[in-house]
């Protein structure tokens, strides 16, 4: 009998220790995804931050279209109601956070269009900061959602690799969301030029 116990405690015992080094990785792999998420969060809080900036700036063009300014502050409005957090990156949860922040890219697009048609703004050298600024943002926005699809996409490969599934499910480790690309972004844009 004591032999029987003692074998059982020696299998239980390479049991956990089997899966302790799996469960440690599994806790540095995912906090390196939460890690990449609050760097997708800082940059969209950096763009957030800049446009009362833009606006302010904008709204000293005293004929400046009003409906484009208040797309741009309605889609800011939505952008901050959604918030994500690090323990539900999930799908779903991605897709609407993408979702709003899309919606904001494409009214700050179409602010910056209809800027162009104000000479004596886009002269402006603290309009002209501000539109680079937001530039630099786009750009660091896609570098950090690429680092944190990467990190995702190692994150779930690893906790859907036999044995670590195992383990991944008995302590409730689940697969992350990654950011797509926006519906419609295969097509290329037309572009058109009417020289007369």
């Amino acid at each position: 009998m004591k032999k029987t116990l003692l074998v059982l405690l020696v299998l239980a015992l390479i049991l956990i220790g089997a899966a302790i080094r799996p469960y440690n990785q599994m806790v540095s792999k995912e906090e390196t995804c939460n890690q990449a998420w609050s760097n997708v969060e800082s940059v969209y809080q950096r763009r957030m931050d800049l446009i009362p900036n833009l606006v302010a700036t904008v709204q000293g063009a005293a004929d400046f279209e009003k409906s484009t300014l208040e797309a741009v502050i309605n889609a800011r409005a939505k952008a901050t109601a959604v918030n994500v957090s690090a323990d539900n990156l999930s799908e779903e949860s991605i897709a609407k956070f993408q979702a709003v922040q899309d919606e904001l890219s494409s009214a700050i697009s179409r602010l910056l269009v209809s800027v162009e048609r104000y000479p004596e703004l886009t002269a402006t050298q603290g309009f002209r900061e501000l539109q680079a600024q937001l530039e630099g943002i786009e750009n660091r926005i896609a570098v950090e959602r690429n680092k944190y699809n990467e990190t995702v996409q190692i994150f779930n490969s690893y906790i859907r690799r036999f044995p670590n599934n195992i383990v991944a499910g008995i302590c409730g480790f689940k697969s992350k969301g990654y950011f797509k690309a926006t519906p419609g972004a295969e097509n290329s844009p037309s572009v058109e030029f009417n020289f007369k």
